[in-house]
């Protein structure tokens, strides 16, 4: 059985609502007003501060990482741009059948949204009792995500995602902002030095900053991605962090900015190690499968696919991570001692690589 995802370009995901602008509470986003180019901002224009230079940043870090890639690549990425009622909107970056990479997509979004008390509390942990359930709670959210998956099953897919949260003073309740995100490496077949190249960019980048960061934030990752139903790991780990308000906001968003910038130095190097390495069909069968546990992850568990479907959000941008083509085999388990089963067993013991 294989599936295959629209090669249509897809934009970044998230919930939108502006104030002022009537929404249901199921489909919490505004109608897309398509650009033929992307405005100076997305922002609206009495936003300053943290929000300014957050969405300021992840457009950076988009342009250098699809600059990274097109370089390598030879093909240039489609950008689909648009805005929405009351402010914010996206930039969609997506590569298709290209060289390298089958599937390469770099989306940045701004959104003006809502959410009801009680989604407030689950995200913020501030509990007020006396709250009308059907209010909505503004909140403001920005952020850059992207997957790459390339040709050659021994070059690994790469995911990253970091994003910026903060609500509006309401009901009493003062404002809450946090930072979330993370950059996991996905192989097919395992190439130590490689692991340790990326585990120890991102350790790097964490002991600069925290030297509580990199053990924390490698457990959170490898105990999020986990295919439950599989008993194992989507990939080989990375770093994953949400939540996190506990020290001042410029110093979380530079920490945030330094991961950001680390993509590149971090996964370009094992892609161009590997793009030309020789490879058979059964090579091929077997990153396809590995590409159906991307798949089972993404659609099953991944919280924010998942919030997106469930909120109306635009299904092209919410399904961007999907590979162009998967596999499923009935029952298929690797050759003990074989490389494809040394990848299993990565995938349910996590490792110490660095």
């Amino acid at each position: 059985m294989s599936l295959n995802t629209s090669r249509k370009n897809q934009a970044a995901r998230g919930p939108s609502s502006s104030r002022g602008h009537v929404v249901s509470p199921v489909n919490a986003i505004a109608k897309e007003v398509m650009l033929a180019e992307a405005p100076e901002r997305l922002c609206r224009e009495e936003d300053k501060g943290m929000r300014e230079k957050f969405e300021k940043s992840i457009r950076e870090a988009q342009n250098q990482i699809c600059k990274a890639i097109s370089d390598v690549d030879g093909t240039a990425f489609h950008e689909d741009t648009w805005t929405r009622e009351g402010g914010g909107g996206g930039i969609s970056r997506v590569l298709s059948e290209g060289n390298v990479w089958e599937k390469a997509g770099v989306n940045v979004s701004v959104v003006y949204g809502s959410m009801p008390p009680e989604a407030y509390r689950a995200a913020t942990g501030v509990d007020k009792s006396g709250l009308d359930p059907t209010d909505r709670v503004p909140f403001f959210a920005a952020g850059i995500s992207s997957v790459m998956h390339p040709r050659n099953p021994f070059a690994p897919t790469m995911h990253f995602n970091y994003r910026y949260f903060e609500t509006d003073s309401w009901n009493g309740v003062p404002s809450q902002w946090w930072f979330g995100g993370g950059t996991d490496i996905t192989p097919s077949y395992v190439d130590e030095d490689d692991m340790k190249h990326f585990h120890g960019t991102y350790k790097s980048v964490c002991d600069k900053h925290d030297p509580e960061y990199y053990k924390k934030f490698k457990e959170w990752c490898d105990d999020y991605f986990v295919i439950k139903h599989r008993k194992e790991t989507r990939g080989l780990g990375g770093i994953f962090f949400d939540d996190l308000n506990n020290k001042d906001p410029d110093t979380i968003f530079e920490f945030s900015k330094e991961c950001m910038n680390s993509v590149v130095p971090s996964y370009l190097p094992l892609v161009e190690k590997h793009m030309n390495d020789e490879f058979t069909q059964e090579n091929k069968e077997w990153q396809q499968i590995r590409r159906g546990r991307y798949v089972e992850f993404n659609l099953v568990y991944d919280r924010g696919t998942t919030f997106g479907l469930k909120t109306g959000g635009r299904i092209e941008s919410i399904l961007m991570s999907l590979p162009l083509s998967a596999r499923w085999e009935y029952d298929h388990e690797p050759e003990e001692g074989s490389e494809e089963a040394k990848l299993l067993k990565y995938t349910r013991n996590s490792a110490t690589w660095v």
